[in-house]
Parts: structure tokens; sequence; C-alpha cells
């Protein structure tokens, strides 16, 4: 069993109907395991379920609403701490997707808050934060010195009062990354959501969430962020899509981005060999949401580092967190 009984889950609601009581565990498992029980719980709506799996749903729904309340709490206490500061404070990822009510952002759980600034005014933002209550997660001088050298955002800072994080990105992707987005065209043509708090335009954030899939981690979790895309590549113009992607570099994930999307949420698409393995890594859940294919997972664990550094410094970077105890899971 892979994760593709999720998958045909949120393609086809319907199809829940044939499940017995082993199915609903290994859908429910594998909703978790991705994070995507609450859009799980949306999509199936009101159809009949088991009794259990109606407690569970709404649950995931009452969660997750939770969360888009408490995500855009924190989104305007940031954007009050940096309101002196005169800058266009730009969400990402789910805050901005729930504070737009977009369809990405229905049932979505979301996490850290993520924030784009322009990289010149990283300073007066950090000193901001720290003034209105956040504080440094990271006490490493090695990985303090690292994010601040080479990452596409500062290092983790955690709200002491609230216990919350936020990511303050100044790029989307690391500055030793293949990639290298224009950030500032991003910036520049983010949309208002509120007087104080901006989203990226429609075709960076298809551009965003390719390169976040695609062009930098180790595709962990991807069902959720694959999702994100199918939702975000609905009613937008392909053209303008593509001259955008070819702008920040991404031209080749936003396609491969845009099939994979189609093959497992839509309609269907001709995969390529590469996307196939893409594919076989994003589906490589068992029967009780535990990652299957542990050697394919720790290859893309290898090549979301390559992907990120030259290897004469990828090396360096894990030999020193080998040093420090740090060992993939």
């Amino acid at each position: 069993m892979t994760a593709l009984l999720l998958v045909r889950a949120l393609r086809d609601p319907d199809c829940v109907a044939a499940l017995d009581a082993r199915g609903w565990n290994s859908l429910i498992a594998m909703a978790r395991a991705e994070r995507l029980i609450g859009t799980l719980a949306l999509r199936i709506g009101e159809r009949p379920v088991p009794g259990a799996v109606r407690a569970i749903l709404t649950d995931a729904r009452a969660d997750a609403e939770r969360e888009a309340r408490q995500a855009l709490w924190e989104a305007d206490r940031a954007a009050e701490a940096l309101a002196g500061l005169g800058l266009p404070v730009v969400l990402l990822k789910g805050t901005a997707y729930a504070a737009a009510g977009l369809s990405a952002g229905q049932g979505r759980f979301i996490g850290d808050l993520d924030i784009l600034v322009p990289r010149a005014a990283l300073t007066e933002v950090e000193h901001a934060l720290i003034r209105a209550g956040w504080e440094w997660v990271k006490d490493d001088p090695y990985d303090d010195a690292y994010y601040r050298q080479w990452m596409h955002e500062l290092p983790p800072m955690i709200h002491a009062g609230r216990d919350r994080m936020i990511d303050v990105h100044h790029t989307v992707l690391p500055l030793t990354a293949r990639q290298t987005p224009d950030a500032a065209a991003m910036i520049a043509d983010a949309l208002p959501i509120t007087n104080e708090l901006y989203m990226l335009c429609p075709e960076d954030r298809v551009c965003h969430a390719a390169a976040h899939l695609l062009a930098d981690g180790d595709l962990a979790g991807g069902l959720r962020n694959l999702w994100d895309i199918y939702c975000l590549l609905d009613g937008i113009d392909p053209a303008a899509l593509s001259v955008r992607a070819e702008r920040h570099g991404l031209g080749r994930h936003v396609r491969q981005a845009q099939r994979l999307a189609a093959a497992l949420y839509g309609e269907g698409a001709r995969l390529t060999l590469w996307d196939r393995i893409v594919a076989a890594r994003l589906l490589a859940r068992d029967g009780w949401g535990r990652e299957r294919r542990k050697l394919l997972g720790f290859a893309f664990y290898v090549r979301s580092h390559w992907l990120r550094m030259p290897p004469a410094m990828l090396a360096r970077h894990l030999m020193t967190k080998w040093r420090k105890g740090h060992r993939p899971v």
C-alpha cells in the first residue's frame, strides 16, 4: 500500500464509500502523516462515513480552523511589531493562503509564520521582532553563522509569550542554491491583503511553492505541498506563469510541479522518468502512515543538500553536522 489511497480520496472523495475499517485506518494515518487530515475532512464534507471516522474528521476541521486563527493572529502581531519600519511584510505559504481566503488554505494546518522582507532591512526587522518578544531558537554559533551567511532566512525565532515560531525570509531559496529567484521582484509585485500585510502575486505563489517542493527540500511531506500547488494553479494563466517562472530560474521546476499536480490530483498528465521517481518518493507511505523506501528517502535527503550548496561546501557542512551529532532520520 502507498499514499495513493490518500491521493485518490482527495481527488475523488466519493471513493471513500468503498473503504472498510482497514482502509479508513490507513487513509486517516496517511492523512495525518502528510498533515492533510483537515483538507481531507473538508473534501469528504457530509458524505456518509462511519461514526468513529466522523468524529475524527470533525476534530480535524476544528483543529485546522483553530490553527488558521492562531496563524492570522500571529501575522497581525508581526505586522504590528514591524509597522514602524515602513517595509512591505509579505506573508508566505499557509498563513498567506488563509489570510486571503484561498482554496489552498482550506483545512490546511499552519505551522510557523513565514514572512518575506527586503534583505537590506533584515537587521531592522530582527531588532524590531526582538523588542516585541521574539527570541532565537538556535544557540549554536555554527548554525547561527550558517543561516546568516548562506541561507534565505534568518535563524528561526520564537515568541517568548506565545510559543509561536517565525521565519524571516529575504528570498525563497538558499543563497548557495543553483536557482536564484528574483526576491526583489516578488516583493515589488506583491498584492495587499490588509494595510500592513501583503502576499505574493498568483504566479509567484506557484513559483515559490514549486521551489519549496522541488528545488530545496527532500520531499518529506510533499503531498501537502503538491496539493497547495494544485489549488494555486486553478485559474492561473499558464503563459504568465511560464514567463514568471523563467524570470526566477524555476521554469523546469514549475513545469514538473504542473505535471505532478495534474497526474496525482487532476485529470492526468504524461510523466517523465524523473517525474515517476519523484512521485514514488511522494507516495512512499505504508498503511500505518510510516515512510517506506528508506533508501529512496535517503537519496532525496542527500539530493536536497546537493541542491543547496556546491560539493566542497556540502562536504564541509555535512562533516561539521556529523561531528555535532546530527544524523538524518
